[in-house]
């Protein structure tokens, strides 16, 4: 014991005891020569710190050799040696590092403090902040006028969209750009996250025009790490989550649901069943098929024992329990970095092992990126970056092949489906197929031997650059560059799928299928780039020609009644099988492009940029193949003004407008061709293969455009204590891509047209707040917040409606459609109810009741549907707020969702599957939530959806985050540069809701509450 405790005292010595010092003093002053009060003077290495006062005056213990770190928010923080000398003047200049902050754009880089359009960056430091899977949930929550929705099934991804949605028909999808690469066959799910440098993202037509028809939604610039002349960096980053499921919405118990199906009975016919409080045993014998599941019959008789009913008695089961598992993610990433003047490389290595909450669903994913960079010459560089991943997702309980009757989208709903009453095996231990007795109720136990998706995907994708600086051969061409890019892109893909028929989504016969693809693709550019200092002006040229190509081929069959299970989809030939469909395809297009952009910047106050870019898509038709997108943006640093120098509090105020037009070509591949369908048709007693045209060929097909304004402010005041951006835009789209219903006289039902119009606008908030600095301890907040609307404007041959749909004129995109709910039908309604059965309806009390709004005491769907509201948000906002103590840090993340229409689905009823906890009408409970239970294979109240329509506003804490830096006395003896421990709390709770019991962050029943601990190690 002695020999253990003198061991821990050498090892805490060196942290606790220093040598005994002086007291060193000195003032602390700006660039004004104006004290600055409250600065922070640290002694490094150790505990040791203090604040200067009103005069800007400090005093502080240190020894000869002490590095002093004196720090103040918006000034530069500076350090100084400890000399014999016993007093010390500083001065600590304006921070202009986020000014400076090198900001990636369309083709090309500036300095955030000459940025002219609407930009939001996001960090490698925030993307670093907590581990994901990919890094669109980094960016969830993190940027102003970005939406991401959430995705827990392992292996998928959310949906993205920049200021909101604008077209009906083609892709709302951003444009990915890769280290100057724009992406074709895909997104930047296949990149690990902390392989990202920075991601910049170009929200304004006037920044993203310069990618013309590719820019139409938004442009997501992603910049990977790369080696870094000087001393080689190691990297390893570790984390492991625990996740459990949380249901919102658990299921009736055994009692509970017994008397629920009685009641159910009750409503279906009165005259044959009791009412559900005044139960019998030949009643329930009948009501719960007591012959057709004799072991699940024998738990509901337990209640029965003493003569009457005593639901207490009955064993209640959770089926989920059967399919759950405690879900577990190990991520792991070590990269490396490094090189000289000459040649720098950097190479990563990641592994994500994402097992999830529900049993059969895991995702892997194998990560590497290598790049390199030489400069041999002072006027010719080169480099690669070739980034290569390999992933496989057990996708679990798929819905393709379904022939069940159980309609749910995966797993654990089928399981929530299955009776609380009934029991998994029988009294010989065998499986019961269909539990409770009921065919469309089918057992989840060993699901996972009966059901099987499997997806594997291969992809690498990479930049090869060669660039000739013309200056350094002639000096009179000094400014003058030309590079080529060429982007490569190939993805393989499997998905596998099979399904016996003991499975939970089919009806006795087993199914399987194969589906495959290639996808190869390439971007290659020529550009030439000239910049040029003229004393207080700059001038900066790019112009380029781009072409990108890509080939898509895929094949996929199918059957049912597989012969042997083992096989799955492995033996799919005509030998064993009959084959229920197969195909094939081959789609290919391309896009050539010429641009240009000029940019002019007068002594870092004023800069105009002007762009266009001149597409080809081919598949468009002839003669409507090109359009030009045109852009210009401009910019006035108002804080440099001389009437603004007396404004001591400002540290940056500048005003920055845009427009500019893109396109979007997003349309299937030869759909301006028309096409043929294959037909019989009767020839004598036999029928004749022939085809028969499809659509009707649209020569005129071209563009769809999106005309965008934009206004934005970046200001930063008091020392830079408070900063942001403030950005309103409107846009409007017009020749949308659309279907169009043609007179079918002309042969053909339908024809795609340049129909139809939207727009939108909105404003954008992002602000960065340091609210208290004590030295010691910070605490910052960072918000950031869109509002945003869209509307239709016109639609196909000037309709106002689209019903089938759901587009109208003058409504937002996305809308609920349907009836409005005027609650539920009581017996003291007797008399109203009457005057509408007068005209045809059956309705009686309990019944959910619609709204008559034309006042005919008669519900139809031509006068009584209306547009309930929108399912887009008119708010989305995040907030973290991060505190520093010393070497803790903490972090608290919250998302919000606001102003939207949820439809929940109502509460079907129908008494055939289980149901979840609610409060329903029955005749001792009419002040009721939800309406009467009626039994039924269909629908008894047609109207039942129209009370499930809510408000979806939510707020919820995404993340909380706690880390300990070690100190650099500790890194220091440990030879290493930096070490980070944490824990972090993931989908913590939600703050508000109307929605109880719906985690409307991922539209589901239920949510993945998380724990990670992680380790951040640099060498």
């Amino acid at each position: 014991m002695f020999l253990k405790l003198l061991l821990l005292l050498v090892v805490l010595l060196p942290s606790v005891v220093f040598a005994q010092g002086n007291i060193v003093q000195g003032t602390v002053l700006d660039a004004n020569n104006e004290a600055v009060a409250g600065a922070s003077v640290v002694v490094k290495g150790t505990n040791k710190s203090t604040m200067a006062d009103a005069d800007g005056k400090f005093s502080i213990e240190a020894t000869s050799g002490d590095v002093l770190q004196i720090s103040f928010v918006g000034l530069t923080t500076q350090e100084i040696t400890v000399t014999d000398e016993a007093n010390y003047n500083v001065t600590l200049a304006s921070d202009t590092e986020q000014l400076d902050e090198v900001v990636v754009v369309g083709y090309g880089q500036r300095k955030r403090s000459n940025v002219t359009g609407a930009i939001v960056s996001v960090s490698s430091k925030e993307l670093k902040s907590r581990p994901v899977n990919n890094a669109l949930e980094a960016i969830q929550g993190k940027a102003a006028g970005v939406d991401i929705t959430s995705s827990q099934r392992p292996g998928t991804l959310g949906a993205i969209t920049i200021r909101g949605t604008r077209s009906l028909s083609a892709s709302n999808t951003p444009l990915y750009v890769v280290d100057g690469i724009p992406l074709i066959s895909g997104g930047i799910e296949n990149i690990n996250p902390l392989d990202i440098e920075s991601i910049d993202i170009l929200k304004d037509a006037s920044s993203t025009a310069i990618y013309g028809s590719r820019g139409a939604n938004g442009v997501v610039m992603v910049t990977t790490k790369k080696g870094k002349a000087g001393k080689f960096t190691i990297s390893l980053n570790y984390s492991t989550t625990i996740e459990k499921i949380h249901d919102l919405a658990p299921m009736m118990n055994a009692s509970d649901y017994i008397t629920f199906r009685r009641w159910a009975r009750y409503y279906q016919d009165p005259t044959v069943y009791p009412r559900g409080d005044q139960p019998n045993y030949d009643n329930d014998y009948a009501i719960f098929l007591g012959s057709q599941d004799p072991s699940a019959w024998a738990n509901i008789e337990r209640g029965w024992e003493g003569g009457t009913w005593d639901g207490s008695k009955v064993v209640s089961r959770d089926w989920t329990d059967y399919v759950t598992q405690t879900g577990i993610t190990n991520q792991y990433s070590l990269n490396v970095g490094g090189g000289t003047e000459k040649a720098r490389a950097f190479g990563s290595f990641g592994y994500l092992d994402n097992k999830g909450t529900v049993v059969g669903q895991q995702f892997k994913r194998y990560t590497g990126k290598v790049t390199v960079d030489i400069n041999p010459t002072d006027w010719f560089s080169f480099g690669a970056t070739l980034n290569a991943s390999y992933s496989l997702i057990n996708f679990g309980q798929s819905t393709a092949g379904r022939s069940g009757l159980v309609n749910t989208n995966g797993l654990y709903e089928s399981a929530k489906a299955v009776y609380s009453y009934a029991v998994p095996y029988d009294e010989n231990g065998e499986r019961i197929l269909f539990p409770g007795g009921d065919d469309a109720v089918r057992s989840v136990i060993d699901e996972t031997k009966y059901s099987k998706d499997d997806r594997v995907n291969s992809r690498i994708f990479g930049s090869f650059y060669g660039q000739v600086n013309f200056g350094g051969i002639w000096s009179a061409l000094d400014g003058l560059k030309y590079r080529v890019n060429f982007g490569p892109d190939l993805s393989f893909n499997r998905n596998g799928m099979y399904l016996d028929g003991e499975s939970v989504i089919r009806s006795g016969s087993s199914y399987a299928s194969v589906y495959r693809d290639q996808v190869m693709s390439y971007t290659l550019e020529h550009l030439l780039f000239y910049n040029k200092q003229l004393g207080k002006s700059n001038l900066d040229f790019v112009f380029g020609q781009t072409e990108t190509k890509y080939r898509a081929e895929s094949n996929s069959l199918a059957a049912n009644n597989i012969p042997y299970s083992d096989q799955l989809w492995d033996a799919l030939n005509s030998a064993n099988v009959t084959l229920a469909s197969w195909g094939a395809s081959l789609t290919e297009n391309q896009l050539l492009s010429y641009l240009g952009k000029a940019s002019y910047t007068y002594d870092d106050k004023y800069s105009l940029t002007v762009a266009g870019r001149y597409d080809g898509a081919s598949q468009l038709a002839e003669g409507n193949k090109w359009s030009f997108f045109p852009s210009a943006q401009a910019h006035w640093v108002m804080s440099s003004e001389d009437f603004l120098s007396e404004a001591t509090w400002l540290n940056q105020l500048k005003l920055r407008v845009g427009a500019g037009v893109v396109g979007n070509s997003a349309i299937s591949n030869y759909a301006t061709k028309g096409g043929l369908t294959s037909i019989f048709y009767p020839d004598g007693s036999a029928l004749t293969a022939g085809t028969a045209p499809a659509t009707l060929a649209n020569q005129d097909l071209t563009w769809e455009k999106t005309t965008q304004y934009n206004l934005g402010v970046d200001f930063s005041v008091l020392n830079s204590r408070i900063n942001g951006a403030l950005d309103v835009y409107t846009s409007k789209t017009t020749d949308l891509l659309m279907l169009q219903q043609i007179n079918p006289v002309n042969g053909y039902p339908d024809t795609w047209a340049n129909v139809g119009a939207t727009k939108s606008n909105g404003i954008e908030l992002s602000l960065n707040t340091v609210n208290i600095d004590t030295g010691k301890f910070m605490w910052t907040s960072t918000f950031n917040g869109q509002l945003q609307k869209n509307e239709i404007t016109e639609l196909a041959n000037g309709v106002e409606e689209n019903l089938t749909n759901n587009w109208f004129v003058g409504q937002s995109l996305g809308v609920i459609y349907g009836y409005e709910s005027a609650g539920i039908w009581k017996p003291e309604d007797a008399e109203e109810m009457a005057l509408f059965n007068a005209n045809g309806h059956t309705f009686e009390a309990g019944q959910t009741r619609p709204a008559d709004l034309n006042g005919d005491y008669k519900i139809d769907a031509n006068n009584d549907r209306k547009v309930i509201g929108s399912t887009m948000p008119k708010y989305v906002v995040g907030l973290t707020n991060s505190f520093k103590l010393g070497n803790f840090d903490l972090d608290i993340f919250l998302y919000g969702r606001l102003g939207y229409k949820y439809s929940t689905g109502g509460e079907w009823q129908g008494g055939r599957f289980n149901q979840r906890q609610i409060n329903y009408y029955t005749e001792t409970n009419t002040n009721s939530d939800w309406q009467r239970p009626e039994f039924t294979a269909g629908t008894a109240d047609p109207y039942f959806e129209s009370l499930g329509y809510k408000d979806g506003s939510f707020i919820k804490i995404r993340n909380i985050s706690l880390g300990y830096t070690f100190p650099k006395t500790v890194t220091d003896r440990l030879k290493i540069s930096g070490l980070r421990i944490y824990v972090q709390a993931q989908n913590v709770g939600t703050i508000y809701s109307k929605v109880d019991w719906v985690d409307l962050d991922v539209n589901a029943q239920y949510f993945n509450r998380a724990f990670v601990t992680g380790i951040n190690f640099d060498l």
